[in-house]
């Protein structure tokens, strides 16, 4: 049998791209066993003790809680208020509805200079002392948009004969909410929220403008990459990756769960 071309060179072309995507990876996953001293540049030996002793290397696990303390607070606020905004863009019909969805989108576009910088020259023209708060404060304007284009598309695909079918049956407008819309929306509004974390922990730029002296995880590995980034660094990014791939790993399972038990009653 002949074989196409195609059918050789495209396993082949993914079979490399997913080497390509994988090698940063696993060469973090190495070298957090690397037995380093003050660099992490050159293997020195198999060791545990960066895993079992983390947060021995000075401002690692301060850099990582300020991360996770920025992204918990600018998720909460964001994912709040943007279900909020993608409900009433979809829903109702109101005076500057389409200038507000085309304002929505520009933080999208606007390079992350752009927004970092302008956003630091406004907080030095209000007087405001750069910190925590302006970083959360930086972090929810650009997830904000990110939810609200995420749960637009799963307040859009929601059929309204569900929510007709609640009030036909004497509910008021907080219960169909609460035990039909909510529930419905939940998916994209995890999903939303999933990702404005994801953007929140991982940002670097936006945050260096407007961090001051405080320190999150992605600056702390730029600082720290010049001598080769701790072996402890690496130890943290593998946790953090290794948690994401449990929770997509329990939600697949999960998934798969339901639909074997609703086939199995169907």
């Amino acid at each position: 049998m002949r074989l196409s071309l195609g059918k050789v060179t495209l396993p082949l072309y993914v079979i490399l791209a997913f080497i390509y995507l994988l090698i940063p990876i696993v060469y973090t996953f190495v070298f957090s066993f690397n037995d380093s001293l003050k660099t992490n540049l050159i293997w020195r030996g198999f060791t545990f003790d960066k895993w079992a002793n983390v947060c021995q290397r000075e401002g690692v696990c301060e850099a990582f809680g300020n991360s996770v303390l920025i992204g918990v607070i600018s998720t909460l606020v964001a994912t709040t208020l943007g279900t909020m905004i993608a409900i009433a863009l979809v829903r109702y019909r109101f005076r500057f509805r389409s200038g507000i969805n085309l304002l929505l989108f520009l933080p999208m576009a606007t390079p992350e200079v752009v927004l970092g910088a302008g956003l630091a020259s406004q907080f030095f023209s209000l007087g405001v002392q750069k910190g925590i708060g302006t970083i959360i404060v930086a972090h929810i304007m650009f997830c904000l948009s990110f939810v609200v284009v995420t749960v637009k598309a799963r307040v859009a695909s929601l059929d309204p004969a569900l929510e007709e079918a609640g009030r036909d049956l004497y509910a008021n407008p907080r219960q169909v909410f609460w035990k039909i819309t909510f529930p419905l929306l939940m998916p994209g509004i995890a999903s939303a929220a999933l990702l404005s974390f994801a953007l929140s922990f991982d940002d670097f730029i936006i945050t260096n403008f407007n961090a001051g002296s405080d320190m999150t995880f992605p600056r702390y590995v730029y600082t720290a990459a010049a001598r080769g980034v701790p072996a402890e660094a690496n130890v943290v990014g593998c946790a953090v990756f290794s948690f994401a791939i449990l929770i997509v790993l329990a939600i697949q399972i999960n998934g798969e769960m339901k639909r074997r038990r609703l086939s199995k009653r169907a």
